[in-house]
């Protein structure tokens, strides 16, 4: 299976780069954040305790997430493989990424990292919030989560750069020429 992690700041454009990913190689999308979101607007238990940290701007603990995405992972049994989108974003939570994929007798395939300045990261999040309205992308919040990027989660590029499998793609310019470097990466260890 072809399991692709996409990596980079809020605003560095997963979710876009996902959809094309998803398209291309016919994979499933697991999107922790989509996930955390449903939950917090379904009033679920795990919905309310994740909207605290979110509305914060910090990170869901890892045995929240990582609980949720082995029952997500295994609903995706048939397809071509998947991409994980905002997770993992510690170095524990790759740890159980790895422990969770040898499980089910798979691995990373590739660890894609959008690498765009923080200026145009904060542009594209206040954007993003003025037209979606959604509540963490105010300005407070969006350093807040940079910040929290920048301590917790930049690490594991380090971590994937050691095991061969990090691939940093520029996350500027259009859509399409942001992708086509993408596919480069992904056709390589295809």
């Amino acid at each position: 299976m072809l399991n692709i992690i996409i990596f980079g700041a809020p605003g560095s454009g997963k979710g876009t780069q996902s959809e094309y990913l998803i398209k291309k190689y016919n994979l499933a999308h697991i999107s922790t954040g989509d996930v955390l979101r449903a939950e917090m607007k379904n009033g679920t238990e795990l919905g309310k305790l994740a909207e605290g940290y979110i509305s914060k701007g910090q990170l869901v603990p890892d045995d929240v997430v990582i609980g949720m995405l082995g029952n997500v992972l295994d609903s995706k049994k048939d397809v071509a493989g998947v991409v994980f989108d905002g997770f993992p974003r510690t170095l524990p939570q790759s740890e159980a990424l790895d422990s969770l994929l040898k499980d089910r007798g798979q691995e990373v395939s590739i660890v894609v990292s959008l690498e765009v300045e923080e200026p145009e990261l904060i542009d594209r999040l206040i954007k993003r919030g003025q037209q979606s309205g959604r509540s963490d992308d105010n300005l407070e919040t969006i350093k807040s989560r940079l910040d929290v990027y920048r301590d917790q989660t930049s690490p594991l590029k380090e971590h994937y750069k050691n095991t061969g499998k990090l691939a940093s793609i520029k996350g500027v310019g259009t859509i399409e020429e942001i992708f086509d470097l993408i596919s480069e990466a992904v056709d390589r260890v295809k």
